[in-house]
């Protein structure tokens, strides 16, 4: 081997700072939050490998994957993300939780580079390791391997095209940043911009001070079912705050007419008999609006968030949007 040169193997994945507001300028550079498996590929005496966040083998999990990065440069390190896009072309953490119990599209987007046959390339800036990519990587690359392209528009405008199109949020990633191997410096950022509607609260799970959890859930044809229940979004003072206003609301019986569920299901989100023991119940008369991920295949919130009490909506107006 020529001197100077490494062998490619496993690299610790840079990580991205959770940001409310992402930052604004020309030194950023801003792309899709893709919600999926962060994934380390490299190609190393003449065989391909794809390995987890936590080096795990992701090869014979995604095969058509593997198979595809055979096709890279020798003693070349990438980095992406494995990512499964539902039937409206969308990413969906979900699909990709159920794969290979269902059909689903499958793919790796690759959006930095760590080593290009044998030359390390991480202490290049951002920009001259996707010109490498651009160069040498992606025309050597076929299906299911795609580019997670740079996004060219205002913050704002970005911001509303998320929204709209229902994605989960936003990356920004200073142009001129060295790849910082399992690092969490704030040269990467991502701001999640979630779903949102309003539900009913029906009920809580206490903690030593007031709750942990709220239980909500929406009306259909007159009957309140079970949604999903959250513990984000809550300072000390609003939890004090919602506490004080559940207080004469309590009641005996569950008001969920789906519950309880036979099952917990693989996120944990389902209600069942024994799970429904620790929860308190309450008139559903309070609304609240929450963020959220997505829906799951069996009809549960993912990642929810409370925003915001809404006192202009009645209750038996809550379905699900």
């Amino acid at each position: 081997m020529v001197r100077g040169t490494v062998k490619a193997g496993f690299i610790e994945p840079m990580l991205l700072l959770r940001k409310d507001r992402l930052p604004e300028g020309a030194e950023w550079l801003y792309q899709i939050k893709l919600d999926g498996y962060r994934a380390i590929a490299f190609k190393s005496n003449g065989k391909a490998h794809l390995r987890s966040r936590n080096d795990n083998d992701f090869s014979l999990r995604y095969p058509g994957i593997a198979k595809a990065l055979a096709s890279l440069p020798d003693e070349t390190v990438i980095d992406g993300e494995v990512v499964a896009l539902d039937d409206a072309g969308k990413p969906s953490f979900n699909t990709l939780q159920n794969y290979g119990s269902a059909e689903a599209r499958i793919f790796y987007y690759v959006f930095d580079m760590l080593v290009l046959m044998g030359r390390d390339v991480m202490n290049e800036p951002l920009t001259s390791r996707r010109k490498l990519i651009e160069k040498h990587i992606l025309p050597k690359l076929a299906k299911p391997i795609r580019y997670s392209p740079e996004l060219h528009a205002s913050l704002s405008d970005l911001v509303h095209s998320v929204k709209t199109q229902g994605l989960e949020g936003l990356v920004a990633k200073r142009r001129d940043s060295r790849y910082e191997p399992g690092q969490r410096s704030g040269a990467w950022q991502k701001m999640r911009i979630n779903q949102g509607q309003e539900f009913v609260i029906g009920g809580y799970t206490p903690s030593d001070k007031n709750f942990d959890a709220l239980v909500i859930g929406y009306y259909e044809k007159g009957k309140l079912l079970y949604a999903g229940r959250t513990r984000n979004g809550f300072t000390p003072a609003l939890r004090a705050q919602l506490f004080k206003k559940m207080g004469p609301l309590q009641i005996d019986d569950c008001p969920f007419a789906n519950l309880p569920e036979r099952k917990s299901g693989r996120w944990g989100a389902g209600l069942t008999a024994a799970k429904m023991k620790e929860c308190k119940w309450l008139k559903p008369s309070l609304v609240g609006q929450f963020e959220f991920v997505e829906w799951t295949s069996d009809l549960h919130l993912r990642h929810t968030r409370f925003i915001a009490l809404r006192e202009d909506k009645r209750p038996q107006d809550v379905g699900r949007e």
